[in-house]
């Protein structure tokens, strides 16, 4: 049922408006999930709002308490959990276990399964077949898949067909062999230019969002200012609609260098690393188990 509020908005009581998930995307309340029209919500209200990368159950339930409203299960897993080089050897088999598990563990957030590399290159039919996978086997709420105009006809059929897409233009990880690294993209003005017709033809081919990564906060923020849909900014400065972070980068479980727009919110590899080491030093010393941790 809709009625008309006091200010002169229509107010949807029926639970399947943007009001059911409690307005804000982070902090709101509800008993549904988060849906691309609460997205789309967001975008008109001027929020911003967080999105992390989720690869099993219980992380997963741990950033929906957190009320992360948006969660990727990215092919960023090949290189976070995987021990791949890249997220070129991801599989469409270990993308949809792994989903299956996010959309287990959560009840609020919108999960969002990655296309790995190979899985929608051929076209618009190859893409509906693998994102239908992902839809019926694993749950997810919505897709994700790289690429601007060369990737308009697949999102265009993704979205005729009912499937969610978000797009991902600007770096894209999956092309790392072509590229020669990981290099920034969208500098100079034939490129800003080429990435603002990539994010424009993905809104036009009906994606609800588009992850803009490692390109210029200039360029990010014009192209922001361009769209009526939400950019996710990874590497894209501070205007865009949304941000996100692979969350072992986030948390800092990860090894070595990380990429210089990565914040670190913890050090859970050095947390871990110590919990591995106490528990080593009491079996070793007979100090674990005790009585108290013992069956009579």
């Amino acid at each position: 049922m809709t009625h008309v509020t006091p200010a002169g908005k229509q107010h949807d009581s029926s639970g399947t408006g943007p009001s059911a998930a409690g307005k804000a995307l982070y902090g709101g309340t509800g008993s549904r999930r988060i849906t691309v029209r609460d997205i789309a919500a967001a975008k008109e209200r001027g929020e911003k709002w967080p999105m992390l990368t989720a690869y099993d159950a219980m992380t997963a339930s741990v950033f929906d308490e957190a009320g992360i409203p948006v969660m990727l299960v990215g092919d960023s897993m090949g290189n976070c959990h995987l021990g791949y080089e890249s997220t070129v050897p991801v599989t469409m088999d270990e993308i949809t276990i792994l989903s299956a598990a996010v959309v287990r563990g959560t009840k609020r957030a919108l999960i969002v399964g990655d296309l790995p590399f190979g899985s929608y290159q051929e076209g618009p039919v190859q893409a509906l077949r693998s994102a239908t996978r992902l839809v019926k086997e694993a749950g997810v709420g919505a897709v994700k898949l790289e690429g601007g105009e060369r990737s308009a006809h697949q999102i265009e059929l993704l979205v005729q067909s009912g499937i969610p897409v978000m797009a991902h233009v600007g770096l894209t990880p999956q092309s790392v062999n072509a590229y020669g690294g990981y290099p920034v993209q969208g500098r100079g003005e034939e490129a800003a230019q080429q990435l603002l017709r990539d994010a424009k033809a993905v809104q036009d081919a009906g994606a609800f969002a588009v992850v803009l990564e490692t390109v210029p906060a200039e360029v990010a923020a014009e192209v922001t200012r361009s769209l009526h849909i939400p950019t996710v900014g990874i590497g894209a400065g501070p205007d865009c609609d949304a941000q996100v972070l692979v969350w072992t980068d986030m948390a800092g479980l990860t090894a070595g260098r990380v990429p210089r727009f990565v914040k670190q919110y913890a050090q859970l590899r050095q947390t871990l690393g110590d919990a591995a080491r106490a528990f080593a030093e009491d079996v070793v010393q007979g100090a674990y188990p005790t009585a108290e941790h013992s069956f009579h």
